[in-house]
């Protein structure tokens, strides 16, 4: 769907290479991941727009010819498997088809509990400091 393959330096790049329509969902992708967390960098992996924080991936997200991929996804969560049970969904990645409305409040709210995830990792690795 990309209209040339080389690779994007960033995410302005990336959401410039599609058409005018999947611009605005990338465009809508991108800033509802930076409302859930305003911390995050963005950045480039795997050819991918790539969200990290604490020098840890947050998510992922890319344009397909019919949908657009988001990893990761916690699937196996029980807070989100039922809303993502309707979304072409295997372990870490969820497709959201063109032909359906974006669910951009499950993705804020994934993001939310990927931030979380990620803050309490970075925690658990931080040295004790000792009084």
């Amino acid at each position: 769907m990309r209209t040339h393959q080389t690779a994007p330096k960033n995410i302005d790049e990336y959401i410039a290479a599609f058409p005018p329509d999947v611009q605005e969902i990338l465009e809508k992708i991108r800033m509802t991941i930076r409302k859930a967390a305003p911390q995050a960098e963005e950045t480039i992996s795997y050819h991918m727009p790539t969200f990290t924080l604490k020098g840890q991936y947050l998510v992922y997200f890319a344009a397909f010819k019919k949908h657009i991929g988001f990893y990761p996804a916690p699937i196996g969560n029980a807070e989100f498997k039922e809303e993502l049970s309707v979304y072409g969904a295997s372990k870490g990645t969820v497709k959201f088809p063109f032909d359906q409305p974006i669910p951009f409040d499950l993705i804020g709210k994934i993001v939310r509990f990927r931030v979380t995830e990620n803050l309490s990792k970075a925690a658990a690795k931080e040295p004790k400091r000792e009084e």
